[in-house]
């Protein structure tokens, strides 16, 4: 979804053509292409940076006129297309109720929050009436990556991001950014006080069922606050296949996580819908955890 966006911000722009055309279309290129790769409904969200950098002034009109646009495109082809909310999450109590009226009013599945709010992490517990309400309505928040913050880029990434433009995102820094919100959302203390809350994340986790094993076992030595981040883990989020096609990582990601966890994406338009397809398809795994992956899973999470 970009149309409201597009007063605000001008990185769409920046993509190439191919990229653009598809970001822009909802009923042709997308449906032909889901058709192609045997794809049936597609989750619509909205392209980073979201609704994060948004100033307050407008912030919720903003929102509002997203999620009403989204709406309408799915009252149209409401056999292919459901979609998440985006939220002012700035204004978290405002955020909320946005995500209230999505979800009740729009029968939108939950929101989708990209990187740094206003520069903050959305771990602070003044963003928390957002993951209460989301609890309280039963529907997931799905965390997705923004750029990092310039100082990080100036600090860790700087000069290789001006060479190799991906590796303060697709190729790293996107996956530490949004690992990094998680394992705070969990050192936070949020899910203690929302138990229920379920958090996505895409790129079969940004690494954290790899890390999973170091982070308990770190995090339980002498001298820090006793928590079960392994617990939490698996109890709390799930994790998409999006843009992250392996046959290792989701073997890993299965052994951790199980098969009620992971569900299908693509990423598209950066990846390829039939690319998604026929890899899952031809995995060394069972049909019935393929048909977990492909759609009960997801059916079940967002009651679709």
């Amino acid at each position: 979804m970009h149309s409201s966006l597009t007063d605000h911000f001008n990185e769409v722009g920046h993509h190439p053509e191919k990229i653009k055309s598809r970001l822009y279309d909802f009923t042709s290129i997308r449906i032909d292409e889901m058709n192609q790769a045997g794809i049936d409904v597609q989750i619509l969200s909205h392209q980073s940076p979201g609704s994060q950098r948004l100033s307050s002034n407008v912030a919720v009109s903003a929102c509002q006129k997203s999620n009403d646009e989204l709406a309408s495109i799915i009252s149209k082809y409401p056999e292919r297309f459901d979609g998440f909310a985006m939220v002012p999450s700035n204004l978290p109590d405002l955020a909320a109720k946005e995500l209230d009226r999505a979800v009740k009013q729009l029968g939108l599945k939950g929101a989708m929050l990209h990187g740094l709010s206003d520069g903050e992490m959305v771990d602070e517990s003044k963003f928390w009436p957002i993951f209460a309400k989301a609890e309280e309505l039963d529907v997931p928040i799905y965390l997705h990556p923004a750029d990092p913050d310039k100082t990080v880029t100036d600090r860790y990434y700087s000069p290789y991001h001006q060479s190799h433009p991906m590796i303060t995102r697709a190729a790293w820094g996107f996956g530490v950014e949004t690992g990094t919100l998680a394992v705070r959302m969990i050192l936070s203390g949020i899910f203690e006080r929302h138990p229920k809350l379920k958090i996505v994340l895409g790129h079969l986790g940004e690494a954290l069922p790899f890390w999973l094993p170091r982070i308990h076992e770190s995090l339980a030595r002498p001298g820090n606050e006793k928590i079960n981040f392994d617990a939490i883990f698996k109890k709390n989020f799930w994790v998409t296949t999006s843009g992250f096609f392996s046959d290792n990582a989701l073997d890993l990601c299965l052994k951790v996580l199980g098969d009620d966890k992971i569900l299908f994406a693509v990423d598209w338009p950066y990846a390829d819908n039939k690319a998604g397809v026929n890899w899952l398809s031809k995995a060394p795994i069972s049909q019935r955890i393929k048909n977990k992956i492909f759609f009960e899973n997801t059916s079940k999470i967002l009651k679709l």
